[in-house]
This record gives C-alpha cells, sequence and structure tokens, in this order.
C-alpha cells in the first residue's frame, strides 16, 4: 500500500543527503566548540599551555586525526626550557601560544602551575606521548613519518617503535635538517610517503619553528606535526632515558647530567625558570597579604 503522501517520497529523498550534510556539519561544529572549551589553557609566564594530562592529550590528537574537513595540527610539549626561550623569542612564543595543542611536559612546569595558584591536571610528555600515537597509528592504521636527528637515528627509532607496536606503519624516515637548502629533499620524501602524523626531531625551538614555517606546504595528508625534541635518541637506545621512579618525582634533570655532564648548560635555564617562578609566587603571595587583587 502506498503512503498518502507517495508522490512527494522521491523529492523528499532527493534531499536527504543535504539534511545529512547539514546534520553532520553542526555536529562538526559542535564538537570541535566542545573540545575547544574543555581544552582550556594556563598561562605561565606569558606561555599559555593546555590543562590537558596525558590521557586528555591523546584524546585530543585522535579528534584532529578525525576532524572534516582536515587540516594540519601542530602539537608543542611545552618544558620549562620551552617557557625561558618564549620570554626572550617572541615568535616562539607566539608559536606556542597559537599551537592547537600544547601540553605541560615536566615536573618544572607541574610543579610551577602549583607554586602560581593555576594547577595543571598531569603531565603529557613528549616520550609517553609519542607512544601514545605509535599505539593509536597501530590501531587505526595511520601513517608515521619519523623526520630528524643524527643520520640513521630516526630508522633506529621506527624500529623500535614497530617493535613496540605491532601494525605500526612508519611511511618514512629521514634525517635531513631544518636549514632552508634541505626542504627540497624533505618535501620530497614527504610528499611520496604521505603520511598522517609527522614527527620532527630537529631540537626546540628550531623543530617547531620549522614546522610553523613549512606547514602550509606540507601534504594535504599530515594532520598532526608535533616537535619532539631527543625522543628519536631515546627510542633508539643512544640516550639513556631516566627510570621509571626518577620520571615520576620530577628528577630526569638529574639522571640526565649525571649521564651527559654536557647538559649543564640546559639544565641551569631549568634552574632559572625556577628561580623566576618562586619570584612570581612571592609576588603573588605579597599581594595577597597586603589584600591588593
Amino acid at each position: 500500500m502506498l503512503h498518502p503522501n507517495s508522490e512527494r517520497l522521491p523529492r523528499l529523498t532527493a534531499f536527504a543527503p543535504y539534511h545529512a550534510t547539514v546534520i553532520y556539519s553542526i555536529v562538526a561544529i559542535t564538537y570541535r566548540a566542545e573540545s575547544k572549551a574543555l581544552l582550556r589553557r594556563i598561562a605561565l609566564l606569558g606561555v599559555r599551555i593546555h590543562d590537558c594530562a596525558e590521557e586528555c592529550a591523546a584524546q585530543a590528537v585522535e579528534g584532529f586525526l578525525k576532524e572534516e574537513p582536515p587540516r594540519l595540527h601542530q602539537i608543542c610539549t611545552v618544558n620549562p626550557e620551552f617557557v625561558m626561550e618564549a620570554r626572550s623569542n617572541p615568535a616562539f612564543r607566539s608559536l606556542l601560544n597559537n599551537a592547537d595543542l600544547a601540553t605541560p611536559d615536566g615536573a618544572g612546569i607541574i610543579a610551577a602551575g602549583r607554586l602560581l595558584g593555576t594547577p595543571f591536571k598531569g603531565r603529557a610528555t613528549g616520550v609517553a606521548l609519542v607512544g601514545r600515537l605509535a599505539q593509536l597509528s597501530a590501531q587505526r592504521g595511520y601513517r608515521l613519518f619519523l623526520l630528524g636527528a643524527a643520520p640513521g637515528v630516526a630508522g633506529e627509532a621506527a624500529a623500535a617503535l614497530m617493535r613496540e607496536y605491532p601494525g605500526l606503519n612508519v611511511a618514512g624516515t629521514y634525517a635531513g635538517s631544518p636549514q632552508n637548502a634541505d626542504w627540497a629533499a624533505i618535501k620530497e620524501r614527504l610528499e611520496s610517503a604521505q603520511p598522517d602524523l609527522l614527527l620532527v626531531a630537529y631540537g626546540a625551538p628550531r623543530q617547531d619553528l620549522w614546522i610553523g614555517e613549512h606547514r602550509d606546504e606540507l601534504p594535504s595528508s599530515v594532520r598532526v606535526a608535533m616537535g619532539v625534541g631527543g625522543v628519536f635518541d631515546y627510542l633508539s637506545g643512544r640516550a639513556p632515558l631516566a627510570p621509571p621512579l626518577l620520571r615520576r618525582v620530577g628528577l630526569e634533570w638529574l639522571y640526565r647530567l649525571v649521564k651527559q655532564p654536557w647538559r649543564w648548560r640546559r639544565i641551569l635555564r631549568v634552574f632559572a625558570f625556577g628561580v623566576v617562578v618562586l619570584k612570581k609566587a612571592l609576588t603573588q603571595r605579597g599581594r595577597w597579604v597586603k589584600g591588593e587583587t
């Protein structure tokens, strides 16, 4: 038996794809707005860091990979050295403050948040986040490209990740450099590999500024680009990673100093960060005692 309004059915059916597109767009826009609202930022010495621990960061990246229409999202893992560099480097500060995801990396950031009355929910370090991205990629079939570090290191790091996460699709590895002369060779490899995620190990702030500089020239397949510092060195076994206990209590810096004494200049920046944070905390406390707003 025909529906009383059966003559209207073809016309309504013709509009069904349009309605579905509109509904999907509304849902997608709402999802993006809710996600941004949930990922609040905490201002720390002029750097706006997302209040996002490891699990939250992994979920945010999964959302980036699914977002439509697709676009590139930049992730930065902010440690005390990043903050100190940003204080004297306006371009780097601007990049961090506009990153799609700037996670709190390092016990110093967590301690500073508590001292200044704006505590973070937890850490999302570069090492941990790379592991989560590799796991997600192995599960969902995303393609990963490892760029940077010394020649051969990215390949060794990729091999370690594939052993740890069976099924991981590493689209390619390449050392290269952040110099303009190397861009053509890097672009050619990325265009051929068509990765979904790009991990860049040129050290901060060069790696992060490099991503920002080339984001409009990277292949459209790249939805997530992240600076990873020395993570490839850790994964390849070329650099020592602090034992879990020391990482939990925030003493990675001491372990690195003992194992790599040439890092003492970088450790001094961490101490300088602590001094600046302590001064600010004391100033805030003095204003509170005096009743100032």
